[in-house]
């Protein structure tokens, strides 16, 4: 499905998983019936399943209420970030535990895991997220799949414009500064791959976040 309805660019055919909207539910099914065990998968294994599960989620919450412009349209007059957002809407349903987004994100990955890259793996269905990976996360391919996201996302002159001096950066390393700066500075982190390399010193601002939908 995410070979035939995300192009390279990461960009989503909403309509094209609306008429393929079987083989979505079909997909969630699966998921629901196969939650991780903690003591038997391994941390790829249980990482990919629920970056899977958050993204897979994601689009399923914007073909319920396509055509939408935002996925903050979703949000209710008095939306509350972490109390009543469209992120904290319990609509997941998974080993007969419902969950939502922020569950999900907060609540198990970044909480059990503390690897930074999954914040370019997940997706909030926004122009500024990092592109949707047009396959599945896999545990045997994981630590691939998360270098390239990353790589991918800091190089995406779209999401973040670097240079030597002058840095620009994407409002995650804002919102979720302390997941990248465990060992090290966030210069440090986003050297790690930037093609261009970011002197000490240099200014470093943060870009204002796109939430239009990232739909073709």
């Amino acid at each position: 499905m995410l070979q035939q309805h995300v192009v390279q660019q990461g960009n989503v055919n909403y309509q094209g998983f609306i008429q393929d909207k079987k083989h979505l539910l079909s997909y969630l099914s699966a998921l629901g019936h196969g939650v991780p065990d903690t003591n038997t998968w391994t941390r790829a294994e249980q990482l990919a399943y629920w970056i899977n599960a958050y993204n897979a989620f994601t689009v399923k919450l914007i073909v319920d209420h396509y055509p939408l412009q935002s996925i903050k349209d979703l949000n209710s007059k008095l939306s509350i970030p972490f109390i009543n957002s469209v992120w904290d809407q319990k609509f997941i349903l998974l080993g007969g535990k419902k969950y939502s987004l922020n569950n999900i994100e907060h609540g198990i990955i970044r909480q059990r895991f503390a690897e930074p890259r999954i914040h370019f793996a997940v997706n909030c269905a926004s122009v500024s997220c990092p592109r949707l990976r047009r396959e599945a996360y896999a545990a045997d391919c994981f630590e691939q799949q998360l270098q390239e996201q990353t790589y991918i996302f800091l190089n995406d002159s779209s999401k973040n414009n670097i240079t030597a001096n002058n840095v620009q950066v994407s409002r995650i390393f804002d919102w979720y500064g302390s997941d990248f700066t465990r060992q090290g500075n966030l210069v440090d982190y986003i050297n790690q791959y930037s093609k261009v390399k970011i002197k000490p010193g240099a200014h470093l601002t943060f870009m204002p976040y796109d939430w239009r939908l990232n739909k073709q």
